[in-house]
Protein backbone atom coordinates (compact mmCIF):
# COMPACT_ATOMS: atom_id res chain seq x y z
CA UNK A 1 0.00 0.00 0.00
CA UNK A 2 1.86 3.24 -0.86
CA UNK A 3 0.67 6.77 -0.08
CA UNK A 4 -1.09 8.89 -2.58
CA UNK A 5 -2.37 11.71 -1.16
CA UNK A 6 0.30 14.73 0.93
CA UNK A 7 -0.50 14.22 4.65
CA UNK A 8 -0.24 18.57 4.91
CA UNK A 9 -2.29 20.39 2.52
CA UNK A 10 0.08 22.73 -0.36
CA UNK A 11 1.59 25.43 1.18
CA UNK A 12 1.14 24.98 4.87
CA UNK A 13 3.07 27.11 7.17
CA UNK A 14 4.91 26.08 10.42
CA UNK A 15 2.17 27.42 12.43
CA UNK A 16 -0.43 24.95 10.28
CA UNK A 17 -1.15 22.24 12.05
CA UNK A 18 -1.01 18.98 9.93
CA UNK A 19 -3.63 16.57 8.92
CA UNK A 20 -1.56 13.71 9.90
CA UNK A 21 -1.08 14.47 13.38
CA UNK A 22 -2.78 16.49 16.39
CA UNK A 23 0.41 16.79 17.88
CA UNK A 24 2.52 19.38 15.29
CA UNK A 25 2.92 20.89 12.18
CA UNK A 26 5.73 18.86 9.90
CA UNK A 27 8.18 21.58 10.97
CA UNK A 28 7.63 21.87 14.22
CA UNK A 29 8.02 18.20 14.47
CA UNK A 30 11.81 18.26 12.56
CA UNK A 31 12.77 21.00 15.45
CA UNK A 32 11.58 18.61 18.16
CA UNK A 33 13.57 16.05 16.61
CA UNK A 34 16.32 18.08 16.82
CA UNK A 35 15.87 18.72 20.53
CA UNK A 36 15.44 15.17 21.06
CA UNK A 37 18.78 14.17 19.49
CA UNK A 38 20.67 16.98 21.73
CA UNK A 39 18.82 15.57 24.74
CA UNK A 40 20.19 12.02 24.18
CA UNK A 41 23.59 12.14 22.14
CA UNK A 42 24.01 8.33 22.37
CA UNK A 43 21.22 7.50 20.16
CA UNK A 44 22.88 9.96 17.62
CA UNK A 45 26.78 8.35 18.52
CA UNK A 46 24.92 4.80 17.64
CA UNK A 47 23.24 5.75 14.21
CA UNK A 48 27.05 7.48 13.41
CA UNK A 49 28.32 3.50 13.74
CA UNK A 50 26.60 2.60 10.55
CA UNK A 51 28.53 2.51 7.06
CA UNK A 52 26.61 5.41 5.88
CA UNK A 53 26.55 7.44 8.29
CA UNK A 54 24.21 9.61 10.67
CA UNK A 55 21.38 9.96 11.13
CA UNK A 56 20.75 13.02 8.67
CA UNK A 57 18.41 15.08 11.54
CA UNK A 58 21.29 13.95 14.73
CA UNK A 59 23.73 17.14 13.23
CA UNK A 60 25.92 18.73 15.88
CA UNK A 61 24.32 17.05 18.74
CA UNK A 62 27.23 17.25 21.15
CA UNK A 63 29.12 14.51 22.97
CA UNK A 64 27.87 11.09 25.33
CA UNK A 65 29.23 9.04 27.35
CA UNK A 66 31.38 6.43 25.03
CA UNK A 67 32.51 3.03 25.63
CA UNK A 68 32.58 -0.42 23.86
CA UNK A 69 29.14 -0.29 22.90
CA UNK A 70 29.15 3.22 21.42
CA UNK A 71 31.90 2.39 19.41
CA UNK A 72 33.23 0.27 16.57
CA UNK A 73 35.49 -2.61 17.05
CA UNK A 74 38.56 -2.73 14.54
CA UNK A 75 42.23 -2.04 14.38
CA UNK A 76 44.53 0.33 14.13
CA UNK A 77 44.02 0.05 9.88
CA UNK A 78 40.34 0.41 10.64
CA UNK A 79 40.20 -3.72 10.20
CA UNK A 80 37.84 -6.31 11.80
CA UNK A 81 39.32 -8.48 14.37
CA UNK A 82 37.31 -10.86 13.53
CA UNK A 83 37.88 -11.03 10.12
CA UNK A 84 40.94 -8.77 9.30
CA UNK A 85 38.21 -6.97 6.63
CA UNK A 86 38.50 -3.44 6.11
CA UNK A 87 35.56 -1.52 7.25
CA UNK A 88 32.81 -1.37 4.23
CA UNK A 89 31.97 1.72 3.41
CA UNK A 90 27.86 2.40 1.42
CA UNK A 91 28.34 2.86 -2.47
CA UNK A 92 25.17 5.58 -2.38
CA UNK A 93 24.89 6.39 -6.23
CA UNK A 94 26.70 9.24 -6.73
CA UNK A 95 25.24 10.89 -9.21
CA UNK A 96 21.38 9.92 -8.52
CA UNK A 97 19.82 8.43 -10.90
CA UNK A 98 16.39 10.21 -10.85
CA UNK A 99 14.66 7.00 -10.89
CA UNK A 100 16.35 5.93 -7.72
CA UNK A 101 16.55 9.25 -5.44
CA UNK A 102 13.32 8.53 -4.47
CA UNK A 103 15.15 5.83 -2.26
CA UNK A 104 17.57 7.98 -0.80
CA UNK A 105 15.31 11.15 -0.30
CA UNK A 106 15.33 12.40 3.41
CA UNK A 107 12.07 10.96 5.09
CA UNK A 108 10.01 14.42 5.31
CA UNK A 109 8.33 15.01 8.48
CA UNK A 110 4.51 14.42 7.35
CA UNK A 111 5.83 11.12 6.59
CA UNK A 112 7.46 10.36 9.73
CA UNK A 113 3.94 11.76 11.66
CA UNK A 114 1.95 9.28 9.33
CA UNK A 115 4.36 6.49 10.35
CA UNK A 116 3.50 7.33 14.46
CA UNK A 117 0.21 7.55 13.85
CA UNK A 118 -0.10 4.38 12.17
CA UNK A 119 1.57 2.62 14.81
CA UNK A 120 -0.43 4.16 17.43
CA UNK A 121 -3.49 3.22 15.99
CA UNK A 122 -2.01 -0.66 15.88
CA UNK A 123 -1.88 -0.18 19.85
CA UNK A 124 -5.29 1.49 20.02
CA UNK A 125 -6.64 -1.90 18.12
CA UNK A 126 -4.74 -3.91 20.30
CA UNK A 127 -6.13 -2.08 23.69
CA UNK A 128 -9.75 -2.97 21.34
CA UNK A 129 -9.31 -6.40 20.65
CA UNK A 130 -8.68 -7.40 23.77
CA UNK A 131 -11.55 -5.53 25.41
CA UNK A 132 -13.50 -7.71 23.17
CA UNK A 133 -12.11 -10.51 23.81
CA UNK A 134 -12.89 -10.55 27.29
CA UNK A 135 -16.37 -9.00 26.55
CA UNK A 136 -16.61 -12.11 24.35
CA UNK A 137 -15.63 -14.63 27.01
CA UNK A 138 -17.52 -12.70 30.04
CA UNK A 139 -20.94 -12.80 27.91
CA UNK A 140 -21.46 -15.91 26.48
CA UNK A 141 -19.71 -17.55 29.72
CA UNK A 142 -21.90 -15.49 32.23
CA UNK A 143 -25.33 -15.56 29.87
CA UNK A 144 -25.34 -18.90 28.67
CA UNK A 145 -23.14 -20.97 31.16
CA UNK A 146 -23.68 -19.19 34.33
CA UNK A 147 -19.82 -18.60 34.66
CA UNK A 148 -16.29 -18.70 32.07
CA UNK A 149 -15.20 -21.50 34.20
CA UNK A 150 -18.01 -23.46 32.91
CA UNK A 151 -18.41 -22.58 29.52
CA UNK A 152 -17.88 -25.57 26.85
CA UNK A 153 -14.31 -26.21 25.89
CA UNK A 154 -15.20 -26.11 22.27
CA UNK A 155 -17.03 -22.92 22.45
CA UNK A 156 -13.68 -21.22 24.52
CA UNK A 157 -11.45 -21.77 22.26
CA UNK A 158 -13.73 -20.95 19.42
CA UNK A 159 -13.43 -17.60 21.22
CA UNK A 160 -9.82 -17.62 21.72
CA UNK A 161 -8.31 -18.48 18.50
CA UNK A 162 -10.91 -15.75 16.89
CA UNK A 163 -9.28 -13.72 19.16
CA UNK A 164 -5.51 -14.88 19.04
CA UNK A 165 -4.67 -15.16 15.46
CA UNK A 166 -5.81 -11.82 14.74
CA UNK A 167 -4.24 -10.33 17.42
CA UNK A 168 -0.63 -11.92 16.35
CA UNK A 169 -1.00 -10.89 12.97
CA UNK A 170 -1.55 -7.03 13.90
CA UNK A 171 1.67 -8.00 16.24
CA UNK A 172 3.53 -8.86 13.44
CA UNK A 173 2.46 -5.34 11.93
CA UNK A 174 3.29 -3.49 15.44
CA UNK A 175 6.90 -4.75 14.92
CA UNK A 176 7.15 -3.50 11.39
CA UNK A 177 6.19 -0.39 12.25
CA UNK A 178 8.66 -0.45 14.97
CA UNK A 179 11.25 -1.08 12.67
CA UNK A 180 10.32 1.70 10.50
CA UNK A 181 9.40 4.42 12.58
CA UNK A 182 13.21 3.26 14.42
CA UNK A 183 14.99 4.05 11.33
CA UNK A 184 13.05 7.20 10.04
CA UNK A 185 11.43 9.24 12.75
CA UNK A 186 13.21 8.14 15.58
CA UNK A 187 11.35 10.19 18.24
CA UNK A 188 7.50 10.12 18.16
CA UNK A 189 5.28 13.67 18.14
CA UNK A 190 4.54 13.48 21.83
CA UNK A 191 6.55 11.92 24.23
CA UNK A 192 3.89 9.14 25.56
CA UNK A 193 3.84 7.47 22.12
CA UNK A 194 7.22 5.78 22.96
CA UNK A 195 5.47 3.75 25.70
CA UNK A 196 3.20 2.12 23.27
CA UNK A 197 5.56 1.09 20.76
CA UNK A 198 5.94 -3.18 22.36
CA UNK A 199 4.22 -3.24 25.59
CA UNK A 200 2.16 -6.05 24.67
CA UNK A 201 5.25 -8.36 22.99
CA UNK A 202 6.53 -9.33 26.98
CA UNK A 203 5.95 -8.76 30.63
CA UNK A 204 9.26 -6.93 30.74
CA UNK A 205 11.15 -5.19 28.00
CA UNK A 206 13.60 -2.33 26.72
CA UNK A 207 12.76 1.12 26.99
CA UNK A 208 12.37 2.63 23.35
CA UNK A 209 15.24 4.81 23.58
CA UNK A 210 17.14 1.92 24.46
CA UNK A 211 15.29 -0.61 21.67
CA UNK A 212 17.07 2.07 19.66
CA UNK A 213 20.52 1.68 20.65
CA UNK A 214 20.49 -1.96 20.78
CA UNK A 215 19.11 -2.17 17.44
CA UNK A 216 21.56 0.63 15.70
CA UNK A 217 24.73 -1.63 17.99
CA UNK A 218 23.46 -4.46 16.02
CA UNK A 219 23.54 -2.32 12.33
CA UNK A 220 27.01 -0.99 13.81
CA UNK A 221 28.37 -4.65 14.45
CA UNK A 222 27.25 -6.52 11.50
CA UNK A 223 27.58 -5.11 7.64
CA UNK A 224 27.30 -8.04 5.90
CA UNK A 225 24.11 -9.90 6.64
CA UNK A 226 26.49 -13.21 6.85
CA UNK A 227 29.24 -12.24 9.60
CA UNK A 228 27.31 -10.92 12.91
CA UNK A 229 29.60 -8.96 15.42
CA UNK A 230 32.42 -8.55 12.72
CA UNK A 231 32.57 -4.98 14.47
CA UNK A 232 32.00 -5.66 17.85
CA UNK A 233 29.09 -6.89 19.96
CA UNK A 234 25.82 -7.79 18.25
CA UNK A 235 23.45 -7.95 20.57
CA UNK A 236 21.33 -9.83 18.74
CA UNK A 237 23.87 -13.05 18.35
CA UNK A 238 22.07 -15.05 20.23
CA UNK A 239 19.08 -16.04 18.25
CA UNK A 240 21.41 -15.72 15.17
CA UNK A 241 22.93 -18.76 16.62
CA UNK A 242 20.49 -21.14 16.72
CA UNK A 243 20.51 -21.26 12.57
CA UNK A 244 23.87 -19.80 11.97
CA UNK A 245 26.23 -21.53 14.46
CA UNK A 246 27.93 -24.47 12.32
CA UNK A 247 28.40 -25.24 8.90
CA UNK A 248 26.89 -28.70 9.27
CA UNK A 249 23.82 -28.64 7.89
CA UNK A 250 22.66 -31.60 10.07
CA UNK A 251 23.06 -29.71 13.33
CA UNK A 252 21.44 -26.78 12.01
CA UNK A 253 18.62 -28.70 11.27
CA UNK A 254 18.42 -29.69 14.82
CA UNK A 255 18.45 -26.06 16.12
CA UNK A 256 16.71 -24.14 13.71
CA UNK A 257 13.17 -25.21 14.66
CA UNK A 258 13.83 -23.74 18.15
CA UNK A 259 13.34 -20.11 16.81
CA UNK A 260 10.24 -20.05 17.01
CA UNK A 261 10.57 -21.28 20.80
CA UNK A 262 13.69 -18.76 21.84
CA UNK A 263 11.23 -15.80 20.18
CA UNK A 264 8.13 -17.13 22.15
CA UNK A 265 10.51 -16.90 25.34
CA UNK A 266 11.70 -13.40 24.57
CA UNK A 267 14.82 -13.63 23.28
CA UNK A 268 14.55 -10.96 20.65
CA UNK A 269 14.60 -7.37 20.55
CA UNK A 270 11.34 -6.93 22.51
CA UNK A 271 11.32 -9.79 24.73
CA UNK A 272 12.02 -9.68 28.45
CA UNK A 273 15.43 -12.07 28.40
CA UNK A 274 16.60 -9.59 25.64
CA UNK A 275 15.92 -6.72 27.86
CA UNK A 276 18.10 -8.85 30.72
CA UNK A 277 20.99 -9.10 28.49
CA UNK A 278 21.39 -5.59 27.34
CA UNK A 279 21.49 -3.96 30.93
CA UNK A 280 24.33 -5.88 31.63
CA UNK A 281 25.95 -4.43 28.73
CA UNK A 282 24.42 -0.71 28.75
CA UNK A 283 25.45 1.76 29.90
CA UNK A 284 29.49 0.72 29.99
CA UNK A 285 30.95 1.07 33.62
CA UNK A 286 32.36 4.25 34.91
CA UNK A 287 37.11 3.80 35.43
CA UNK A 288 37.21 1.82 38.46
CA UNK A 289 34.53 -0.34 37.73
CA UNK A 290 31.98 2.12 39.16
CA UNK A 291 28.68 2.92 37.97
CA UNK A 292 28.20 5.49 34.75
CA UNK A 293 26.98 9.08 35.56
CA UNK A 294 24.50 8.44 33.56
CA UNK A 295 23.31 5.46 35.01
CA UNK A 296 20.84 6.15 38.02
CA UNK A 297 20.42 9.98 36.72
CA UNK A 298 19.12 9.37 32.78
CA UNK A 299 18.86 4.78 32.10
CA UNK A 300 17.29 3.90 35.43
CA UNK A 301 14.44 6.42 35.78
CA UNK A 302 13.65 6.10 32.36
CA UNK A 303 14.09 2.26 31.92
CA UNK A 304 11.59 2.51 35.37
CA UNK A 305 9.14 4.61 33.78
CA UNK A 306 8.22 2.57 30.82
CA UNK A 307 8.22 -1.06 33.09
CA UNK A 308 5.23 1.08 35.13
CA UNK A 309 3.69 1.84 32.34
CA UNK A 310 4.14 -1.73 30.80
CA UNK A 311 3.13 -3.01 34.44
CA UNK A 312 -0.26 -1.17 34.95
CA UNK A 313 -1.60 -2.16 31.28
CA UNK A 314 -0.36 -5.98 32.29
CA UNK A 315 -2.46 -5.55 35.00
CA UNK A 316 -5.72 -4.14 33.63
CA UNK A 317 -5.21 -6.98 31.49
CA UNK A 318 -5.40 -9.13 34.51
CA UNK A 319 -8.55 -7.15 36.06
CA UNK A 320 -10.40 -8.08 32.71
CA UNK A 321 -10.28 -11.78 33.40
CA UNK A 322 -11.21 -11.89 36.95
CA UNK A 323 -14.18 -9.83 38.45
CA UNK A 324 -15.82 -9.37 34.86
CA UNK A 325 -15.73 -12.96 34.18
CA UNK A 326 -16.68 -14.06 38.19
CA UNK A 327 -13.51 -14.75 38.95
CA UNK A 328 -11.55 -14.21 42.53
CA UNK A 329 -8.51 -11.50 41.79
CA UNK A 330 -6.31 -14.41 41.99
CA UNK A 331 -7.20 -15.90 38.71
CA UNK A 332 -6.62 -13.17 36.44
CA UNK A 333 -3.36 -15.33 35.13
CA UNK A 334 -5.95 -17.41 32.71
CA UNK A 335 -6.95 -14.28 30.79
CA UNK A 336 -3.46 -13.12 31.05
CA UNK A 337 -2.04 -15.94 29.53
CA UNK A 338 -4.19 -16.55 26.00
CA UNK A 339 -3.45 -12.45 25.80
CA UNK A 340 0.37 -12.87 26.02
CA UNK A 341 0.78 -16.10 23.81
CA UNK A 342 -0.91 -14.07 21.16
CA UNK A 343 1.46 -11.07 21.65
CA UNK A 344 4.60 -13.68 21.73
CA UNK A 345 3.04 -15.28 18.72
CA UNK A 346 3.01 -12.18 16.49
CA UNK A 347 5.64 -10.25 17.79
CA UNK A 348 8.10 -13.57 17.78
CA UNK A 349 6.94 -14.44 14.14
CA UNK A 350 7.99 -10.68 13.08
CA UNK A 351 11.65 -11.03 14.52
CA UNK A 352 11.80 -13.95 13.53
CA UNK A 353 11.95 -13.00 9.59
CA UNK A 354 13.88 -9.76 10.63
CA UNK A 355 16.62 -11.70 12.51
CA UNK A 356 16.51 -15.22 11.63
CA UNK A 357 15.50 -15.51 7.83
CA UNK A 358 17.86 -12.64 6.83
CA UNK A 359 20.82 -13.16 8.19
CA UNK A 360 20.93 -16.72 7.52
CA UNK A 361 23.01 -18.39 4.51
CA UNK A 362 20.54 -21.21 3.43
CA UNK A 363 17.90 -17.65 3.08
CA UNK A 364 20.48 -15.71 1.14
CA UNK A 365 21.30 -18.48 -1.31
CA UNK A 366 18.06 -19.36 -1.59
CA UNK A 367 17.70 -15.80 -2.96
CA UNK A 368 20.59 -15.81 -5.25
CA UNK A 369 18.45 -18.56 -7.41
CA UNK A 370 16.24 -15.84 -7.53
CA UNK A 371 12.50 -17.20 -5.51
CA UNK A 372 10.53 -14.44 -7.41
CA UNK A 373 10.74 -16.40 -10.46
CA UNK A 374 11.05 -20.00 -9.60
CA UNK A 375 8.65 -19.76 -6.11
CA UNK A 376 6.59 -17.59 -6.71
CA UNK A 377 3.64 -18.97 -4.55
CA UNK A 378 5.77 -19.09 -1.55
CA UNK A 379 6.95 -15.34 -2.47
CA UNK A 380 3.14 -13.99 -2.53
CA UNK A 381 1.99 -16.38 0.63
CA UNK A 382 5.20 -15.14 3.25
CA UNK A 383 4.28 -11.43 1.58
CA UNK A 384 0.51 -12.08 3.11
CA UNK A 385 1.61 -13.54 5.81
CA UNK A 386 4.01 -10.38 6.70
CA UNK A 387 1.01 -8.19 5.69
CA UNK A 388 1.78 -7.09 2.01
CA UNK A 389 4.07 -7.17 -0.47
CA UNK A 390 6.21 -3.55 0.55
CA UNK A 391 7.04 -5.60 3.60
CA UNK A 392 8.28 -8.52 2.10
CA UNK A 393 10.83 -6.12 0.07
CA UNK A 394 12.36 -6.21 3.89
CA UNK A 395 13.15 -9.95 3.54
CA UNK A 396 14.48 -9.84 0.15
CA UNK A 397 16.55 -6.64 0.42
CA UNK A 398 17.44 -6.73 3.77
CA UNK A 399 21.33 -6.31 2.93
CA UNK A 400 20.65 -2.80 1.24
CA UNK A 401 18.63 -2.10 4.68
CA UNK A 402 22.45 -2.90 6.61
CA UNK A 403 24.16 -1.18 3.52
CA UNK A 404 21.64 1.73 4.06
CA UNK A 405 20.20 1.93 7.77
CA UNK A 406 19.85 5.86 7.74
CA UNK A 407 20.41 6.96 3.84
CA UNK A 408 17.39 4.63 3.06
CA UNK A 409 15.60 3.02 5.95
CA UNK A 410 13.63 0.18 6.11
CA UNK A 411 12.39 -0.76 3.08
CA UNK A 412 9.07 -1.24 4.12
CA UNK A 413 9.08 2.33 5.58
CA UNK A 414 9.79 3.01 1.67
CA UNK A 415 6.83 0.97 0.31
CA UNK A 416 4.32 2.47 2.47
CA UNK A 417 4.74 6.08 0.30
CA UNK A 418 6.24 4.91 -3.20
CA UNK A 419 4.59 1.31 -3.40
CA UNK A 420 6.26 -2.08 -3.19
CA UNK A 421 6.76 -2.71 -6.93
CA UNK A 422 8.86 0.85 -7.26
CA UNK A 423 10.93 -0.18 -4.42
CA UNK A 424 11.55 -3.34 -5.56
CA UNK A 425 12.91 -2.19 -8.77
CA UNK A 426 15.18 0.35 -7.58
CA UNK A 427 16.31 -1.86 -4.52
CA UNK A 428 17.46 -4.49 -8.04
CA UNK A 429 19.23 -1.17 -9.70
CA UNK A 430 21.46 -0.56 -6.45
CA UNK A 431 21.94 -4.01 -5.75
CA UNK A 432 23.69 -4.81 -9.40
CA UNK A 433 25.35 -1.53 -9.02
CA UNK A 434 26.97 -2.69 -5.86
CA UNK A 435 26.35 -1.71 -1.85
CA UNK A 436 29.85 -1.44 -1.17
CA UNK A 437 32.39 0.89 -2.15
CA UNK A 438 35.05 -2.01 -3.49
CA UNK A 439 38.38 -1.30 -1.48
CA UNK A 440 40.70 -4.22 -2.43
CA UNK A 441 39.05 -6.72 -0.16
CA UNK A 442 38.29 -10.04 -1.39
CA UNK A 443 34.34 -10.51 -2.18
CA UNK A 444 32.60 -11.98 0.69
CA UNK A 445 29.98 -15.33 0.12
CA UNK A 446 26.99 -12.26 0.67
CA UNK A 447 28.19 -9.88 -2.06
CA UNK A 448 28.77 -13.25 -4.54
CA UNK A 449 25.10 -14.06 -3.58
CA UNK A 450 24.03 -10.24 -4.65
CA UNK A 451 26.04 -10.58 -7.70
CA UNK A 452 24.05 -13.81 -8.54
CA UNK A 453 20.92 -12.67 -7.56
CA UNK A 454 20.89 -9.09 -9.67
CA UNK A 455 22.14 -10.86 -12.70
CA UNK A 456 19.23 -13.21 -12.44
CA UNK A 457 16.68 -10.24 -11.26
CA UNK A 458 17.46 -7.89 -14.29
CA UNK A 459 17.59 -10.48 -16.81
CA UNK A 460 13.72 -11.49 -17.07
CA UNK A 461 13.00 -7.77 -17.04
Amino acid sequence: MSLKAPLNPKGSKKSVRSRASIFYGADEYLEELKKKYEENPEIAMMKNLGPDGGDPHAANTGEGEKGSVLSIKANDDNRSHMTGRLRPVSNKPDPMPPELAFLFAKITGEQMMYMWNVLTLIFFTECFMILMYAFALSFVGNFFYGGVSEMDNGVYWLITLTYAIPFAYVGVQHIYIDHDVMHGATWPPADWQKYITHPFSDFFSLPWEEFVLEHNRHHGSTFDLLIQGEFGWDPEMLQYKFANWTDNQLLICLTAPLCPFIHFIGINDTGGLFAIEWYFAFPDEAPGNKCSKSFYSKWLPNRMKHLSFVWTLWACVWFLGTIPMGRPLSEGWRFVIPVTCAGRAGFGTAWMFITNFTHSPQWNRFLANDPDRTWPCLHNFMAFVLGGRHRWNEMLFHDMHHAFPNAVGTLSQRGRFHGWRKVHDASVEVIAMGIWKANGDEETEMQKNQKKRSMLLKSKK
